[in-house]
């Protein structure tokens, strides 16, 4: 049997959680191998009875429609021995065993800031988020929220809106799109970033895989901002998992009248930060988010460094002309990137997008305050 087939096997296995699949793979060595070894095998794991009852007799048609699934554009399997599994994630003590995902897989090693909040926001919470997001992806960051209706859908709307990417962790299969409202939204994300699930394709929206696919929102991010949250909102939940991970918690304060400001209140009191601007968050994210950056280029680039290059040694995004005036634009000290909106005359959402392609490529680096500078290949180009 194929170790892939034998993953989404095990998966759909009643009771075995990433922590068991963990056992499994440390007594095993492969998923395939410990299918193999058979109820004596199991019975080593104290795997349920539901689930050995599945593997001794598993839906193969079930897995063949998983496997034509993933033959699908656009469509992955991250398991936790994948290269491509992302690090932050891995880095938390309950880390899913798989991630399936539609869109980018790259996008899950982007440098990720999390805006939860309330699904009933009021018009001044929906504002801030949108604000906040907009600002956010434009200083370089990934927005990652959990696709559902008020907080979440603003932020990612705002992120897509203004050309950059933005990642939805979902509490269903990510081929069924809850709630139904946002089709069109999700189809968006997968255009330019990624759904993401632990859950079997087909998993409906059952009401406790919600709070469990928090910790996913937290684990793949730098921080989590809560923009707009009651005392009993899921996205306190949120918080508490990003303060376990070690994780920044950001928290945007309200007014004392207001029901939807107390659970943000409430943070505040536990020690997360107080933010009123974008700014607030940059500073303590930014040097995160550069090292996370240095990391993702080193990986696209580890396995063909020459495919970077032309032949006289020049990074290939400055082979492009319009990245190279971007660069004049940029001189060679730091540049905010209002003052580089300014300077070059472009928008903002091309600007973005050429400085992540920048920054890919080790030419441009975000600095701590939402300012670029040119580094490698671009600090010897000329304006």
């Amino acid at each position: 049997m194929s170790e892939l087939r034998a993953w989404l096997i095990w998966l759909r296995a009643p009771g075995v959680g990433p922590a068991r699949l963990r056992r499994v793979l440390a007594r095993f060595g492969s998923l395939s191998a410990a299918w193999a070894a058979g109820g004596s095998g199991w019975r080593e794991c104290e795997l349920p009875a539901a689930a050995e009852s599945w593997l001794r007799a598993p839906d193969l048609a079930l897995i063949d429609r998983d496997l034509r699934w993933l033959e699908g554009a656009d469509h992955h399997l991250l398991t936790l021995q994948s290269e491509d599994y992302p690090p932050l994630l891995s880095a938390i003590a309950a880390a899913p065993a798989a991630l399936f995902v539609h869109g980018d897989p790259n996008c899950l090693w982007q440098p990720q800031i999390a805006i939860v909040g309330s699904r009933n926001a009021s018009a001044g919470g929906l504002a801030n988020a949108r604000a906040f997001a907009s600002a956010l992806v434009q200083a370089g960051l990934t927005i990652t929220s959990g696709l559902a209706e008020g907080i979440d859908g603003a932020a990612h709307r705002a992120a897509l809106d203004c050309g950059g990417s933005s990642v939805a962790v979902l509490g269903t299969g990510v081929d069924r799109i809850y709630p139904r409202c946002h089709a069109r939204l999700a189809e968006r994300l997968i255009a330019n970033g990624a759904l993401v699930s632990e859950f079997a394709l087909g998993t409906p929206g059952q009401p406790e895989n919600f709070p469990r696919r928090n910790r996913i929102i937290s684990g793949l991010s730098l921080g989590t901002l809560v923009v707009e949250a009651g005392l009993q909102s899921g996205s306190l939940i949120t918080a508490r998992l990003a303060a376990e991970q070690g994780r920044e918690v950001f928290a945007i304060p309200g007014s004392i009248h207001n029901p939807l400001a107390r659970g943000c209140h409430r943070l505040l009191g536990q020690g997360a930060k107080l933010v009123e601007s974008a700014q607030d968050v940059l500073e303590e994210l930014g040097p995160l988010a550069a090292e996370l950056g240095a990391e993702l280029r080193a990986r696209l680039h580890r396995d063909d460094a020459a495919t970077a290059t032309t032949s006289g040694g020049m990074s290939a995004a400055l082979a492009n002309p319009e990245h190279r005036g971007l660069l004049a634009a940029l001189g060679f000290d730091p540049v905010d990137f209002d003052t580089l909106l300014a300077r070059s005359g472009l928008t903002a959402a091309q600007i973005s997008s050429m400085l992540t392609t920048l920054e890919l490529d080790g030419v441009v680096a975000l600095l701590p305050g939402n300012c670029y500078q040119r580094i490698g290949f671009g600090a010897n180009v000329a304006p």
